[in-house]
């Protein structure tokens, strides 16, 4: 996949003696996903172990406390508060990247793409440093507020997309970011169990003094994952952007990252951006839930919802690889993308109903095809839709709404799963992306 992007595909010319190729740009996502995603699969066990660190008094036992009342007040046990608490420091996470995404593109559309990437993954690497040494809930939460605050190389990298395609490849080379998006997916959770178990502690015990903890070799892999992309970044990445679209760009400041999405002038950006927000909102509900839907309905075991989402990925990496540069040759954006949103209605709507495994599968194949067009065709239509002295903000924007919706729809979907069962939160994700496609009907073809 790598050697078929690798030839530069460039519509301005570049600082260095070569154009950015768009191989260079998957590689930096991928890495970056990688490290980024690590610490998927520790949820659980990170959460329960600062809790028995820090959680008998302070800040930290009052918030375990007001998360076990809302437990109890729901019918459920404090296994359920510590998954609830476990979503708000998730949420948490979330919030700090949609306050920043937008930021840091603005920066990339004045400063250019290469300097913010090394300032960004350097920021990164401070933040998984801290998590490697994170004996105390506190260093932890710093860590994931370094990492949150620095999280604008995702779009940032895919504004370098739309600096070396032409309109007319512009959607097709989002797929390409797809593709990086599920693989890094795929590959770092898949690193985060495998090292889980490896505590440095249990050989070494006298490290504790330094704050390492049972985590740290994942964090130390996500930090030298980071190192690497780091070296990768400053030895290969050439500058995208040219001079003359750094000067037509805004001053990039921090503001309410509301008023930057509602400010958006151009209709066509925002409706594209509803769209995707929408259905944002409808696939991390499937996400946050897939896995006790699995476990209370099929008693999946750990093991087996990791077969699960492995199959998700790998499905969503072809169609993003593969299928969906094949459709957009023959079809336009808009068509693409509604038709991925039909299509993850449709997989919602068997998931939740399914009633034996094969069709659990399937639905979950519907909606990684569906999810598939929907990604890359919807990135491509903001990017088209926008000038290239605009790319890092509005792509920005587009990533920092992708976190809102992980800030608020975990909690919800979790309290519905809870409350009304996983037929319900499914039907709902259904049709909240029914809704998505309503809205997408209204999209205008842009202009190529």
């Amino acid at each position: 996949m790598i050697s078929a992007a690798a030839s530069p595909v460039s519509a301005a010319p570049s600082s260095g003696p070569k154009p950015l190729s768009l191989g260079v740009i998957f590689l930096t996502l991928y890495i970056d996903l990688i490290g980024f995603s690590i610490i998927f699969p520790l949820g659980p066990d990170l959460i329960n172990y600062y809790l028995n660190v820090d959680g008998h008094g302070g800040l930290l036992g009052w918030m375990l406390g007001q998360s076990n009342a809302i437990a109890h007040s729901l019918g459920r046990d404090n296994a359920f508060a510590a998954v609830l608490f476990g979503g708000v420091l998730s949420s948490f996470f979330s919030i700090l990247q949609f306050i920043f995404a937008p930021f840091w593109g603005a920066i990339s559309d004045k400063r250019g793409r290469r300097g913010v990437l090394l300032l960004t993954v350097a920021g990164t690497a401070l933040g998984y440093l801290v998590w490697v040494l994170s004996g105390s809930f506190w260093l932890f939460l710093l860590s994931r507020i370094v990492t949150g605050a620095f999280s604008g190389n995702l779009s940032v990298a895919t504004a370098a997309v739309a600096d070396v395609t032409t309109r007319a490849e512009r959607a097709k080379a989002m797929g390409l970011v797809g593709a990086a998006f599920g693989l890094g997916l795929v590959t770092g959770p898949t690193l985060g169990a495998l090292t889980a178990s490896l505590n440095l502690l249990a050989r070494h015990p006298s490290l504790a003094r330094f704050g390492v903890n049972p985590f740290s070799v994942p964090a130390l892999i996500a930090l030298s994952l980071c190192l690497v992309n780091l070296g990768w970044i400053y030895w290969r990445f050439r500058e995208s952007l040219t001079p003359a679209a750094r000067a037509e760009a805004r001053d990039p400041r921090i503001r309410n990252p509301l008023a930057a999405i509602l400010g958006l002038a151009n209709p066509a950006v925002r409706r594209a951006n509803l769209v995707a927000f929408t259905y944002s909102v409808a696939f991390v509900a499937m996400e946050t839930s897939l896995t006790f839907l699995a476990a209370e309905r099929f008693g999946y075991t750990a093991r087996q919802n990791g077969f699960l989402l492995g199959f998700l990925g790998l499905c969503a990496i072809v169609t993003q690889g593969y299928i969906v540069r094949k459709l957009l040759a023959k079809i336009d954006e808009v068509r693409v993308l509604n038709s991925g949103l039909a299509a993850s209605a449709a997989g919602l709507f068997v998931i939740g109903f399914a009633v034996q495994p094969w069709m659990l599968y399937a639905g979950l194949a519907c909606l990684a095809l569906g999810s598939g067009l929907v990604n890359p065709a919807t990135s491509g239509l903001i990017s088209l839709y926008s000038g290239p002295e605009e790319q890092g903000r509005v792509l920005g924007i587009f990533r920092s709404l992708g976190s809102l919706s992980r800030a608020i729809t975990p909690l919800l979907a979790g309290a519905g799963f809870w409350l009304f069962g996983s037929r319900c939160v499914f039907t709902a994700a259904a049709v909240i992306s029914g809704f998505a496609f309503a809205l997408g009907l209204a999209l205008p073809q842009p202009h190529k």
